[in-house]
């Protein structure tokens, strides 16, 4: 099957997907399976990409990063979501590109210094508490308290999806210092901070999932949790300001994972339509089987180049919400409909473990709830975009 690296335009980005290809390459499908089945995390692939200096893509290049934008992070994260480890894979790094923005963004010059180079380095790993199982979306909503005791800040609460919870030393953690009552908007009074993840006063609980076993996600409960006031990022009350910086890049980059799982299982499904044989023929010959498959090379073709029209306008300065949210929900329903068909493809033989589809089902599901529903981008575009009444 051939590839369309439509993301890849310059020798330079060119370069990029070539070296993930290669560090991915030596992690194949029997590895990621064996990480699926006993749901233990990839370690070595994460040592892999950190030893590659791949972590700090779109990261300052002062505290180690690579200095590059959001379209050659999406360019990586396509290629690390189109290997064997597909989600899992991508999963594993994720909160490196994104999650720390705010840090780099809003940090004292202090801050970016004694954080962002462990991180870049992969010496260091974090994790992201903002979803609670009450707030859900509405993030105004979540209950997780941060009450200042002089020098420190004292946070009980409890926060779900939790991911890489199981390895992580330090947690992006978003919590409110300001009763929602006393404030003038309800995203206001919410502080957002960058700790460590003390054991001794943090509780993780595993979620059993559906899909993705190779990193875990969790629910987290905070009890009596010590902050010292130099670990907040920015302001106080200002926190939900902060998250939104990493809303859109965030987007993007799912985007660009979707696209990759979905030629991922293109892949699959047309190796084995044309080497399967029924009837006297491969099945790859007869257009039931042609016509989902192209459509899908179709689909994610299109989703390919809404994400980089995205990255493109971000990584200018220019607005890019909508379409940003739009490349989500599209690549990702690309994606998610590229698998089913990967799946009916081989028959009998797509419920095997074996043959890999199956995972590759169960880890694109995910990309169509969250970090965003479908349902919550078609309202934002309503919205934003076609000028309809507010519906949430």
């Amino acid at each position: 099957m051939k590839t369309f690296d439509s993301l890849c335009n310059t020798p330079e980005r060119r370069e990029i997907r070539d070296a993930i290809r290669a560090i991915c390459d030596r992690f194949g499908d029997d590895y990621w399976l064996e990480k699926d089945r006993t749901h233990s995390f990839p370690h070595e692939f994460a040592k892999a990409m950190a030893d590659g200096g791949w972590l700090g893509i779109a990261m300052p290049e002062d505290y180690g990063g690579a200095g590059l934008g959001v379209t050659e992070a999406a360019i990586m994260m396509q290629e690390v979501a189109h290997s064997a480890g597909v989600f899992a894979a991508c999963s594993t790094i994720h909160i490196n590109i994104f999650g720390l923005h705010s840090i780099v963004k809003h940090g004292t010059d202090e801050q970016k210094k004694k954080w962002l180079p462990s991180i870049i380095d992969g010496s260091s790993r974090t994790c992201f508490g903002v979803t609670e199982p009450d707030a859900g979306l509405d993030t105004s909503k979540i209950k997780t308290r941060a009450v200042l005791k002089g020098d420190h800040y004292i946070v009980n609460g409890q926060k779900i999806w939790t991911s890489t919870a199981q390895q992580a030393d330090k947690i992006v953690l978003l919590a409110r210092t300001v009763p929602i009552e006393e404030c003038k908007k309800p995203t206001d009074g919410l502080t957002l901070f960058y700790t460590d993840f003390d054991r001794s006063r943090i509780e993780v609980r595993e979620i059993p999932k559906m899909g993705r076993h190779a990193v875990n996600s969790n629910q987290t409960f905070y009890d009596n949790l010590e902050v010292p006031v130099e670990h907040r990022i920015g302001e106080d009350g200002k926190g939900f300001r902060y998250i939104l910086d990493s809303l859109n890049p965030e987007r993007i980059l799912n985007a660009a994972e979707a696209v990759g799982i979905g030629r991922r299982a293109l892949e699959k499904a047309v190796a084995y339509a044309g080497e399967r044989v029924v009837f006297g023929r491969p099945i790859g010959q007869n257009q039931s089987i042609q016509h989902p498959l192209a459509e899908s090379w179709s689909e994610l073709l299109a989703g390919e180049l809404m994400t980089l029209h995205a990255a493109e306008l971000y990584d200018s300065g220019q607005p890019c919400g909508a379409q940003a949210n739009a490349a989500k929900y599209f690549a990702a329903d690309a994606c998610f409909k590229a698998t089913d068909r990967a799946v009916r493809t081989h028959g009998g033989m797509g419920y095997a473990a074996e043959f890999h589809v199956e995972r590759y089902f169960r880890e694109s599901v995910v990309v169509r709830l969250a970090p965003v529903s479908r349902e919550m981008v078609l309202n934002y575009i309503a919205e934003r975009e076609l000028g309809l009444p507010k519906s949430y």
